[in-house]
């Protein structure tokens, strides 16, 4: 949630910069619902007041045996002006709530403008792409079986066996290992989160529709940074702790709401997927610099796996809704001959902190974090990449030898 009072100090700025992200802000709408919590909140509070002057002169004639039935009559007549203004200050302020939950982050100023993904900016690469268009993966193995997940439990499943499991099972410890050389400390989590968790994170309500809800109030996680972010929801952080760097694997569910027809050959785009998350927390003049080095803590992951990769920085119209500044790892996939993001690296700044209500004291005063998350992966893409970028054409996948730890094999044949 964006601060309301860069709304109420500059409407016009705020409208601009939403407007950069292809959101159109409702001035109109704000200023006037603003204005009728005020004009119902002032008229609550002296309606407030009035009546508890009068219920403490009626207790004193009351207490001196006096007359007070027309006292009393007042007091009745407040109570109920005091239930109806309450009644309208309750209902503009859940107004005032949804418009303010449906806005998204505002870009940093150094973000690049542009209405799409066109506009976005590569930065740099790493690693030489196999031009020469290769196999898909599921046409490289048996043991990546769609067929069967769609008996179990319909399309964008998967169902993973042998060494092929255990490679994504070795892909994901060293993805874990990595982030704990770097400071992150391991978490495991629920994979079920409350109405209450994904509305701190932005997840709720806008993105209802691309959740798997189980009931009322739970959901099924679509990403670690829900549960990680939200371990300090309501909490004053020690400064001295700062910058918190947490970490952990969990399964991800995606209903891929609007993606129908798109990727639905494979592990590229699945309902069910497993990744290691990188969150920090940190100083609010500290995030820009913590979000270069989370995004290389997650291209650290790459390069040892050997993967062609290229870090893009997004435009404006196509961050994230939480996102001020984001950076997309793309890994190079050779059966579709081009880059696929594999992770997004997002500084969301004070926004979901304002949400969840995350804090620190400095010099006496509170203020609110800064919140940053990326993905180190997206353990089904790198299975992907890892797959087809070290099969040989004829029958044989080469595992990076960083992993020879993990699988205790180094090649699996086809």
């Amino acid at each position: 949630m964006i601060d309301t009072h860069l709304i109420k100090d500059n409407p016009k700025s705020v409208s601009k910069k939403l407007a950069l992200r292809n959101y159109n802000f409702n001035i109109e709408l704000f200023e006037t619902s603003e204005a009728e919590r005020k004009k119902y909140q002032t008229e609550t509070e002296d309606l407030q007041a009035r009546r508890n002057a009068l219920s403490k002169e009626y207790g004193i004639l009351k207490k001196e045996g006096k007359d007070d039935s027309a006292l009393n009559k007042k007091i009745d007549l407040i109570k109920t002006d005091l239930e109806e203004c309450s009644s309208q200050l309750n209902n503009i302020q859940i107004t005032l709530k949804e418009l303010l939950l449906d806005i998204p982050n505002l870009p940093d100023e150094s973000v690049p403008k542009g209405k799409d993904e066109e506009s976005n900016v590569k930065i740099r690469d790493c690693g030489e792409p196999i031009i020469l268009k290769g196999k898909h993966h599921l046409e490289i193995t048996s043991m990546i079986d769609t067929h069967s997940a769609n008996l179990l439990a319909g399309s964008r499943f998967a169902v993973l066996s042998g060494e092929i499991a255990k490679l994504q099972r070795a892909l994901i410890a060293f993805m874990l290992d990595k982030a704990s050389e770097h400071g992150y400390t391991e978490h495991y989590l629920p994979m079920v989160a409350n109405t209450e968790s994904l509305t701190s994170t932005g997840q709720l309500p806008k993105f209802s529709d691309d959740l798997f809800q189980l009931t009322d109030d739970y959901y099924l996680i679509p990403t670690a940074e829900v549960p990680l972010t939200n371990l300090y929801r309501n909490q004053i952080l020690d400064l001295n702790t700062f910058p918190l760097k947490l970490t952990a694997h969990t399964s991800c569910f995606r209903s891929e709401a609007g993606s129908y027809g798109k990727d639905t050959k494979g592990l590229i785009r699945q309902h069910q997927f497993e990744k290691v998350e990188l969150v920090q927390l940190c100083h609010p003049e500290k995030s820009f610099e913590a979000l270069e080095n989370l995004t290389s803590h997650a291209e650290t992951i790459l390069k040892e796996l050997n993967l062609p990769y290229q870090v893009v920085e997004l435009c404006t119209g196509d961050l994230g809704f939480s996102a001020a500044k984001t950076y997309d790892l793309e890994v190079w996939i050779p059966s579709q001959e081009t880059y696929r993001e594999i992770s997004s690296c997002s500084n969301c700044t004070d926004f979901q902190a304002r949400r969840a209500k995350i804090r620190f004291k400095e010099e006496g005063t509170s203020k609110l974090v800064h919140t940053l998350n990326g993905s180190a992966l997206a353990a089904g893409r790198a299975l992907i990449a890892v797959i087809e970028n070290n099969f040989d054409q004829k029958g044989t996948i080469t595992i990076p030898e960083v992993l020879h730890e993990y699988t205790k094999f180094t090649t699996i044949e086809v």
